[in-house]
């Protein structure tokens, strides 16, 4: 999968799949506190950040695998760094990237444009959630309250994910740091036009 990768882009996407390893432990943090005064659902709102990592790796490189790949290798740092959840995260990570993936996939990673964008925020909230529906006992919610989860995680998704990621990639394509990237060649293509 990665056999036609720079080395470049190898090590971009794990410096990124590093950093925010870090940041989805801290959120972690953030939900459990939230989770005390507004119960379970309060990790739907910040879910989001979990699938950044994915949204931004695959905006810059554009190419297949990168969602998945840095997703499931900032769960995997994430783990290293004492997630109390252990390895299973790093299968959830995984389930999340190919959520992700699959919309890019499904464009023939030629689009990504922020609707594009926030449908892979999308896609990895609805992965996550039907694979944390059976993992994480979510059956012992009403109807009403599970839909009212996945709404939220799906606009989190969305917009954390998608519109958040793009920001992110955007704000460092305005740098100049991201010269020689997929992104960079793909924006004088669109100035040129």
């Amino acid at each position: 999968m990665l056999k036609s990768w720079k080395l470049k882009e190898i090590v971009l996407m794990s410096l990124f799949s590093v950093v925010f390893g870090i940041v989805y432990l801290l959120f972690v943090h953030v939900g459990n506190i939230w989770s005390g005064f507004i119960g379970p659902i309060a990790y739907e709102w910040i879910f989001g950040i979990w699938f950044i990592v994915s949204i931004i790796c695959m905006y810059i490189i554009r190419k297949p695998g990168a969602a998945v790949v840095s997703e499931t290798i900032a769960a995997a740092i994430e783990v290293l760094l004492g997630n109390a959840v252990g390895p299973r995260l790093i299968l959830s990570g995984l389930v999340q990237g190919l959520g992700a993936e699959a919309v890019f996939a499904a464009t023939r990673y030629k689009r990504f444009d922020l609707w594009v964008l926030m449908l892979a925020g999308v896609g990895s909230s609805v992965f996550s959630f039907v694979y944390g529906y059976f993992l994480g006992g979510f059956s012992v919610y009403s109807t009403g309250y599970v839909a009212l989860m996945l709404g939220i995680r799906i606009a989190s998704g969305a917009m954390i994910a998608g519109v958040g990621g793009k920001a992110v990639a955007d704000g460092l394509l305005a740098t100049g740091s991201l010269r020689g990237y997929a992104i960079s060649r793909s924006k004088k293509g669109e100035a040129r036009a």
